[in-house]
């Protein structure tokens, strides 16, 4: 509570609001890579927290209308990618305004989308253009309420135990998704571990050794036939979780995590959010 509120001195852009919780605070800033610098600067100094998703701030005018702050986007792509690239803004609520050709085989298209769509778009673009997406965007007004948005199309691999991973569990479980770990890594239950192929999280025994008797030898494990884990940065981690996750930060570690780590807690909360 004390650093975020000594940052104010320094940062005018800055909003702390205190909670309910005396260990939970809303950190309001000028967008992603604002509060992911905080959060850097803080992780650095030895600090450990979780961060849960980025969410913009709405706005109600004075008939009742939800507002939500749009921005003008504008994108160069290649001419291959511009069909892809378009289906996963229209995805997110933009609108096209504009498509001009440029040189080079590039296209430049000028989006009106609303900044949540904008969340999380990073690595899709990269995705879609081969990495060769050049994207700006500028806030414009806030604007009536677009409507929902889908979030990420897969599900997550989530750790049923705490231990260290193993070269046997990673390589039985690869056609079920990518592993964000290597074996040998610590991890606990409710960890994230991989992403699944499908939608829907699936939980997984990631820390089972192989069993020894004597119908099976020890041998090596098959190191060489694991795919490398993912790598993700503080602000693709910003961009990736859901609104049941969060990322947790220490000084030597940056994992994401389900916001309840038991399996059982989980299940009742998504049975009480049906009834609901």
């Amino acid at each position: 509570r004390d650093r975020l509120f000594r940052e104010l001195n320094t940062d005018v852009s800055l909003r702390v609001e205190e909670t309910e919780s005396a260990d939970c605070f809303k950190v309001s800033g000028r967008g992603e890579l604002h509060l992911s610098v905080l959060v850097e600067t803080m992780r650095r100094e030895g600090f450990e927290f979780a961060v849960s998703k980025a969410e913009v701030i709405y706005k109600e005018n004075e008939q009742g209308v939800k507002l939500e702050p749009m921005e003008i986007a504008y994108i160069d792509v290649p001419e291959e990618a511009t069909g892809s690239v378009i289906q996963k803004l229209t995805q997110r609520k933009g609108t096209l305004n504009g498509m001009s050709p440029l040189a080079s085989g590039y296209t430049r298209l000028e989006f009106e989308i609303p900044s949540r769509g904008l969340i999380g778009l990073r690595s899709q673009m990269l995705t879609a253009t081969a990495g060769e997406a050049i994207m700006a965007h500028r806030f414009v007004d806030y604007k009536p309420f677009k409507g929902a948005i889908a979030g990420r199309n897969n599900g997550v691999l989530i750790s049923k135990n705490q231990g260290q991973t193993t070269a046997y569990s990673i390589e039985k479980l690869q056609d079920r998704g990518k592993f964000f770990v290597d074996p040998g890594e610590e991890v606990y239950a409710g960890m994230i571990v991989g992403e699944q192929n499908k939608p829907g999280d699936l939980v997984v025994n990631i820390v089972e050794g192989k069993q020894l008797n004597n119908m099976r030898a020890a041998g090596k494990d098959k190191d060489g036939s694991i795919a490398p884990k993912i790598l993700f940065s503080l602000e693709e981690c910003m961009e990736y979780i859901q609104h049941d996750e969060c990322i947790e930060v220490t000084p030597n570690f940056i994992r994401m995590r389900k916001k309840l780590l038991s399996e059982e807690d989980r299940k009742r909360a998504e049975r009480s959010a049906k009834t609901e």
